[in-house]
């Protein structure tokens, strides 16, 4: 096949683009022809998506104009555009009306005003509203995003612009069952959806997780904003501390904006934290290995939650909130503990923690749950599926299998 691959970005900036940067060089070995379309012009010498593909041509939108750029991909001719979402909406309607297009929705893409899918006020809870014109009624009241009303303005035109060109995509991939939910809410055929997670990048370990006595060591990953939760975490720390009657560590590998408050509400209860900064690579992995619980506090629901299939590649069990496309992965008593998503409390996080870590031989069932969980996301499975689904959009065939890659 020959697969035009779009992203608005192809640095190396997060989620989409490591999945991007894993894809690119998978189907160039399994024989398809790819190219490489990006909206937004970067310093050369930095790490970019296609780095490992080889390579391939590519172009910049903003480099040489939509006219120019819709020239050259016509005269390369793709079968069918695989993308993971657009921020110029001139540039995904030309592809849409030109040719079979397949997006990878990574994120609330056309179903949500500020893409959170959550209020914040008068405190956190899970929203289930259909996106609208009407949510701008909530946008404040609910502190669903900031406080710009030309912000509000300009993101209900983008999302409206995007939700009503949908229904223009051969297929629509999501990663998990939340969010095949999600797009059937916002009015996206069944026959269209498919739930096809992101790939672990990370092998499993051949060998089974060995017993241990599990500690009191938590470690977090990601970035530190008020909805992933980490005040949360920290809150629940003394409360899981004094039900176990152990001392717990935790182990914070990430920055943000969040940072400073955290630093205080450790300050002000004494935890006991480590803050590792960003971290990659081996470190990352020693991290993982010396960890007994990730944690994954989040509190907006996460489109899928990879991090949860890296950790049990090393036998590494999570504790989190039910929400979004977590309870995909995170099986109570089998992969790990999950704790009440709507509202979330520190308590029920406490509670989760608890059951996490107090019999030794409850943990050892986890560990070996979330080993053998991590190998649902192979990359070839992945791979192999999303072949079908592009070769099926690009030939627009009648019949489709539902939910590949899907947890059982």
């Amino acid at each position: 096949m020959r697969i035009l691959v779009t992203n608005p970005s192809r640095l190396l900036l997060g989620g989409a683009e490591k999945y991007l940067e894993l894809l690119l060089p998978a189907l160039a070995r399994r024989g398809h022809s790819l190219a490489l379309l990006y909206e937004h012009p970067f310093d050369d010498g930095a790490a970019t998506i296609d780095g490992l593909a080889g390579d391939l041509p590519a172009w910049c939108s903003d480099e040489i104009g939509l006219s120019s750029l819709l020239d050259q991909v016509a005269a390369w001719n793709p079968d069918v555009v695989y993308t993971q979402g657009f921020d110029d909406p001139n540039l995904e309607d030309a592809l849409l009306n030109r040719y079979f297009s397949v997006l990878y929705a990574h994120t609330y893409y056309g179903t949500c005003l500020s893409g959170r899918k959550c209020y914040s006020a008068p405190r956190f809870r899970l929203c289930s509203r259909r996106f609208g014109a009407s949510c701008l009624l909530m946008y404040y009241p609910r502190r669903c995003g900031g406080l710009n009303p030309t912000t509000m303005w300009r993101l209900l035109e983008i999302q409206s612009r995007r939700k009503k060109r949908l229904k223009d995509y051969q297929a629509i991939i999501v990663g998990s069952s939340h969010m095949r939910h999600e797009y059937e809410l916002n009015g996206v055929s069944s026959q269209k959806l498919w739930v096809l997670p992101c790939p672990n990048a990370h092998t499993p370990d051949e060998i089974i997780p060995m017993p241990r006595n599990p500690g009191g060591r938590l470690l977090f990953l990601g970035r530190l904003m008020d909805v992933k939760g980490t005040d949360y975490l920290l809150r629940a720390m003394p409360l899981a501390s004094s039900k176990l009657g152990r001392h717990l560590e935790l182990t914070i590998a990430g920055d943000g904006p969040e940072r400073k408050k955290l630093q205080e509400i450790a300050h002000r209860f004494a935890i006991d934290v480590k803050w590792a900064g960003w971290v990659g690579g081996q470190r990352r992995s020693e991290l993982l290995r010396a960890a007994d619980l990730l944690m994954v506090p989040s509190l907006w629901p996460e489109p899928f939650g990879l991090g949860g299939a890296e950790a049990g590649s090393v036998g590494l069990p999570s504790v989190g909130y039910a929400n979004g496309g977590i309870p995909d992965w995170l099986i109570p008593g089998q992969t790990g503990e999950l704790a009440p998503a709507n509202p979330p409390t520190v308590e029920g996080l406490a509670e989760a923690i608890v059951r996490a870590l107090a019999s030794p031989s409850h943990y050892q069932n986890l560990r070996l749950g979330a080993w053998e969980m991590s190998k649902r996301y192979a990359p070839h499975q992945h791979i192999e599926s999303l072949e079908q689904i592009l070769a099926f959009s690009s030939l627009q065939a009648p019949e489709r299998v539902r939910c590949l890659g899907s947890l059982p």
